[in-house]
């Protein structure tokens, strides 16, 4: 069998695990809406309903040097964000990815490991 687990480099943070209302990521428990990046992992403050967000959600992200692109994880289902809102953001350099919260942990984790300059907003599942 061929070991398909990505190396990445020490101090990147990796999500090893999702679900009842947390992560596992770099072998530590979060719970709670996260923003995610390479080197270190935030509590994201959001509304529960992700159709209430705003772009002042997203603002921890808005000029961050080392992000190009945001996986955005709805938590079971995709959520998209009005197109007002996605187009403020592209504004502010910011793109957006919109998927559900699997989805969006597990393209963070191949991003991640080829060095991509990305982020990941992630709500959790129940």
């Amino acid at each position: 069998m061929v070991d398909i687990t990505p190396l990445v480099a020490a101090g990147r943070k990796i999500i090893q695990s999702y679900g009842k209302g947390g992560f596992r990521i770099s072998e530590e428990m979060f719970s709670g809406p996260l923003l995610v990046f390479p080197s270190m992992v935030a509590s994201w403050d959001v509304p529960e309903n992700p159709a209430e967000l705003d772009v002042g959600h997203f603002a921890p992200l808005i000029g961050a040097e080392d992000v190009d692109v945001v996986l955005f994880g709805g938590g079971t289902s995709a959520f998209f964000l009005p197109p007002e809102k996605q187009m403020l953001l592209t504004a502010q350099g910011i793109v957006v990815e919109a998927m559900d919260t699997g989805a969006a942990c597990r393209t963070y984790n191949v991003l991640m490991a080829e060095d991509r300059r990305i982020a990941a907003a992630l709500y959790p599942c129940p």
